[in-house]
């Protein structure tokens, strides 16, 4: 396994001094080796949190916790963390789940008062047993963890949840998870899902996390592909990671990161095993997945990533070794 020390080290060497992750927009697929990805326009700015933990020593752990824990704090983003939006009985809950590729993992799911549930999932993998612990007894954990307790219900997402109630509409909408909508309070439509990461160093070790506050105005108690393993993140060593976006029955349903890191073992590259998956979940669920936004993304040991979606709109973040970002659009299946 790679020390830090030589993660530090490869990484000063390429990237020098120049400055931390910067997004810009770009039209094409980046050609240089990825370092880091994750989901949605947001991603950039966590991976940029996730580049500095890395240069900084951090392990591939520590990275993508960091980057994580970026969104769930920042109250202007309804689709994760502190701000999230709450189910339909008022309370905001947080799923999460932390990976590397020796199998290590963690997750949390219907965890309630804690801000950073990454955290509180990466505690699950390394002080317990279990790798996943959901409802009263995650939150339990948490303060016994001292993780402090906070009211998450901002007064932005109790706006928008009491506007939802004055005609309760349950329906997913389409890419309401980028930055762009994901801000935006939308009355009767149906914001939902997460921030997945992935990361790699220079020896092609991996490790992954995602987490989210679920789909808005969810029935209590519902949990999404999100904390899964194998459906919202799956990662494995020599041969890469994946992360969906987007509704996460629809992921579940078929073991989705799974499926797409069994295609990269099989021999796809990340693209092809991202647009396998997606192709299998349109031909599986036909109209029934009409409107629906479904996406993945995957990163592999040398540094090539691919992502594939439903619907036009998902947008992913590339961090390359130098620390440069891109956000780029992600090919779809349908027009919009």
């Amino acid at each position: 396994m790679t020390s830090r020390r030589d993660v530090v080290t490869a990484l000063g060497a390429i990237g020098g001094a120049l400055p931390l992750a910067t997004a810009v927009r770009a039209q094409g697929r980046t050609a240089d080796p990825a370092l880091i990805v994750s989901t949605w326009d947001f991603g950039a700015a966590a991976n940029a949190a996730a580049f500095a933990r890395m240069k900084a020593g951090g392990s591939l752990l520590d990275a993508v916790e960091a980057g994580a824990m970026v969104p769930e704090a920042d109250p202007e983003n309804h689709s994760v963390g502190y701000g999230g939006y709450p189910d339909r009985d008022g309370h905001v809950t947080l799923d999460a789940v932390i990976m590397d590729d020796r199998g290590d993992v963690g997750a949390v799911a219907a965890l309630e008062d804690t801000v950073h549930a990454i955290s509180v999932a990466r505690r699950v993998m390394e002080k317990t047993p279990h790798t996943l612990i959901v409802g009263e007894g995650a939150t339990r954990f948490a303060r016994d963890q001292g993780f402090p307790k906070v009211d998450l219900l901002t007064p932005a997402a109790e706006a928008a949840w009491r506007e939802w109630l004055k005609t309760a509409k349950y329906q997913p909408v389409a890419n309401s998870e980028n930055a762009g909508s994901a801000r935006r309070p939308r009355g009767g439509a149906l914001d939902h899902d997460t921030i997945g990461l992935l990361a790699r160093d220079p020896a092609g070790h991996l490790a992954g996390a995602c987490t989210t506050s679920g789909m808005a105005f969810k029935m209590r108690g519902r949990v999404g592909d999100s904390p899964q393993v194998g459906a919202g993140l799956y990662v494995e060593a020599g041969v890469g990671g994946a992360t969906s976006t987007g509704l996460g029955e629809e992921v579940t349903r078929v073991s989705g990161s799974a499926r797409v890191v069994a295609s990269m073992r099989a021999g796809l590259s990340p693209q092809a095993a991202c647009e396998e998956v997606v192709k299998h979940i349109a031909a599986l669920r036909g109209n029934a997945i009409k409107g629906v936004q479904v996406g993945f993304l995957a990163l592999d040991p040398r540094g090539r990533v691919g992502a594939f979606c439903l619907l036009p709109g998902f947008t992913y973040a590339v961090t390359d070794l130098a620390g440069r970002t891109r956000v780029l659009p992600a090919p779809s299946l349908f027009r919009a």
